[in-house]
């Protein structure tokens, strides 16, 4: 069986989704155990990246495309009918729309089409092409991959597609994240400012993920806690709230920089700062798995988060829940507990690791594959 792959998301700087194609093909790649007939060729848009794994069953092809629109729905098309692929599995929303093969699709989360208010659109033509071809490809899928129940339940609701055409696939915490090279010291953890100790947050700021009330509540806090910083890591993709001016106003009333943010931390600060925070913080109103949680709790971090979508799913029993992202006291209160409650915060930190376990990349790896095998 001949199994084509779309892997230009593998090139240049990984987003989430070329992170988690990466994790499946290191496990098919090393995994010994994948049926004898079971082949891959990876498509590659405009380079072949060097940490690629090797294997017996891999081939490369690159297609020396620029353009990614022309990539998949052209030379990405032709590529896998000329090879003949049993089927072409692509892991980024979208299929090429007039390949007529069978297709095996990732939907991370369909946020753009159950929320297209609080999508990060990055112009009107993605606005219009995103919704409207993701979901021809979901329709004409053979198998849609979902990363929780929360997300099947989206892709029924929104594209109607069948129950059994939808197949959970659960993520897990990055393996480069774990082993990065990162011990914690107070040299390293005062060059991003920290004094003592501190909350953390970290990824993309949307509006949906409610930092305003949260640098409001926290706010409340730091003036019981003098002590206390917080330590936000993420861009600043909201509709005009302006986090660093929120940020400034609330440091200059605790007249201390009791807030922090930084657009972005390499894996081996972001293992620091998981494993030397307090607590970590996030909240949203919309995630298609909710990766930050469950790497917050491997790496010994308690965690507050949202009693919705696919948080709670998630996180199970052992993370303290907001029901209300919106409700500012209802957030100083669970970030009040976590600062001062530090039995509840070991029983976390416990539960935290034990949940993190129940996910790995070996057991995501190996329902996709047999999926597409079946379909």
């Amino acid at each position: 069986m001949l199994i084509g792959i779309d892997a230009h998301s593998l090139e240049k700087n990984r987003t989430g989704v070329g992170r988690v194609l990466f994790n499946l093909v290191k496990v098919w790649s090393a995994d010994y155990r994948l049926p004898t007939t079971a082949r891959f060729v990876l498509y590659f848009k405009d380079e072949i990246p060097a940490d690629m794994p090797k294997a017996q069953n891999f081939e490369f092809k690159l297609l020396g495309v620029k353009s990614t629109a022309k990539f998949i729905h052209w030379d990405l098309a032709r590529a896998a009918k000329k090879d003949k692929v049993d089927v072409l599995f692509c892991p980024g929303y979208v299929a090429p729309i007039c390949y007529k093969g069978k297709i095996a699709l990732t939907l991370h989360d369909i946020i753009y089409e159950a929320h297209p208010e609080w999508f990060h659109w990055q112009s009107w033509a993605d606005k219009i092409l995103l919704k409207w071809v993701s979901k021809k490809s979901a329709q004409k899928a053979s198998v849609i991959f979902a990363c929780s129940e929360h997300t099947k339940r989206e892709i029924k609701k929104y594209f109607k597609v069948p129950d059994e055409k939808i197949v959970v696939a659960e993520l897990a915490v990055d393996e480069e994240l774990k082993n990065a090279d990162s011990n914690a010291n107070e040299t390293q953890i005062k060059r991003l400012g920290i004094l003592n100790k501190f909350a953390f947050f970290a990824g993309s700021i949307f509006d949906r993920r409610h930092l305003p009330e949260v640098i409001g509540a926290f706010s409340r806090l730091a003036e019981e806690k003098q002590d206390l910083q917080f330590l936000i890591s993420g861009k600043d993709n909201t509709d005009k709230k302006n986090i660093d001016s929120l940020i400034d106003s609330a440091n200059e009333d605790l007249k201390r920089k009791a807030i922090l943010r930084v657009d972005f931390v390499g894996d081996s600060d972001l293992k620091l700062m998981y494993g030397a925070c307090a607590f970590f913080i996030y909240l949203s109103d919309y995630e298609g798995f909710g990766l930050p949680p469950l790497e917050a709790m491997s790496l010994g971090a308690p965690v507050i988060t949202s009693d919705l979508t696919s948080l709670k799913e998630v996180a199970g029993n052992a993370v303290l829940l907001v029901k209300n992202n919106s409700d500012e006291e209802e957030i100083y209160q669970a970030m009040k507990r976590m600062a001062e409650d530090n039995i509840l915060r070991e029983d976390l930190i416990r539960k935290g690791y034990e949940q993190e376990k129940k996910f790995s990349w070996e057991k995501c790896a190996k329902i996709v594959l047999e999926a597409m095998i079946k379909a």
